[in-house]
């Protein structure tokens, strides 16, 4: 297949992934902000902090109320990584795409984008924002499932999962870096004191709350919920499931040596990691700029084998 087109379905899965992440991510902090005190506001400049945009949102912002980063993770055209945004580029990559992906999951994607341009407004409305991101969230699990009921399993659809399973990986290792920032031992006192509660949002941003309560049978709390996020493979957004997605993608391509040598790294990194002695030892932080630095790489080698070949 032509490498332009890899290179687009690559994007698509990446766009759509963040953009039902980004929809997630509101969603679930918006219904957290109900049950906690009213001066509690550094959960709208974690969603900033987790999105990894403070350069792109202060200088035009200057700070993170809700109003502010709901206009800026939801519809800023200016944000790239808004959910308008990445909607309207998923679009783009999927029109240019129309040969390789089954009509019916097009067709869904022009109907997300419609409706995400021409219902933005709700999204900062307190009474028609949930039904408003979760329905973004269903249109966007429809195409995944479009595609994978669909789509040939080939070199097309490789390419999409690959794109993906990294950004799923990407944005877990971010919940959980700036989730350890304020909750673990050392943390934020005022963000400790709800503790049990803020591990249980980070659990939901990545809907994986019934399998942690499936496999670990206690409730959410530090190290067990670090442990399930970045090890259990059976989660679906856990990173060591992502990065064992990606690898069952790649050893179906042709050409794919560098590549698996850059994912097999991050994926022993992540197997290998005591995350209890990391904890212990304050290298948490540490440990989750290098599994990043991992997928920044596994990116750049798909990008050098296939898309600028």
């Amino acid at each position: 297949m032509l490498s332009r087109v890899a290179e687009q379905l690559y994007w698509f899965g990446r766009h759509i992934e963040r953009a039902e992440n980004s929809a997630r991510l509101v969603a679930v902090n918006a219904n957290l902000m109900l049950d906690l005190p009213r001066p509690f506001q550094r959960i709208w400049a974690n969603v900033i902090d987790i999105s990894g945009s403070n350069d792109l949102f202060y200088p035009s912002y200057g700070k993170a109320d809700e109003d502010c980063v709901l206009q800026f993770m939801l519809s800023d055209e200016t944000n790239p990584s808004s959910m308008l945004c990445c909607v309207r580029m998923a679009r783009d990559n999927a029109r240019s795409s129309r040969e390789i992906l089954p009509p019916e999951a097009w067709e869904t994607i022009n109907e997300l984008y419609l409706y995400v341009r021409d219902n933005a407004v709700l999204g900062t409305d307190p009474g028609e924002r949930l039904g408003y991101l979760q329905r973004v969230i269903r249109y966007c699990q429809q195409v995944t499932g479009m595609l994978f009921g669909s789509m040939g399993h080939g070199s097309a659809y490789s390419f999409k999962r690959i794109g993906r399973n990294l950004e799923r990986a990407d944005m877990s290792t971010r919940i959980i870096d700036v989730g350890c920032v304020n909750l673990l031992p050392g943390g934020d006192d005022s963000a400790t004191a709800y503790a049990e509660l803020l591990w249980l949002n980070i659990l939901n941003s990545l809907g994986s709350y019934q399998i942690y309560r499936q496999h670990v049978k206690v409730r959410p709390y530090g190290e067990d919920v670090v442990e399930f996020l970045f090890k259990y493979v059976d989660a679906p957004r856990s990173v060591l499931h992502c990065l064992e997605e990606i690898r069952t993608c790649l050893l179906r391509l042709p050409g794919n040596e560098a590549p698996l040598q850059t994912l097999e790294l991050a994926r022993n990194r992540v197997k290998a990691a005591d995350i209890a002695q990391l904890l212990e030892q304050d290298n948490l932080h540490g440990f989750i700029d290098e599994v990043q630095l991992g997928l920044g790489n596994i990116h750049a080698q798909v990008e050098r084998v296939w898309f600028r070949y």
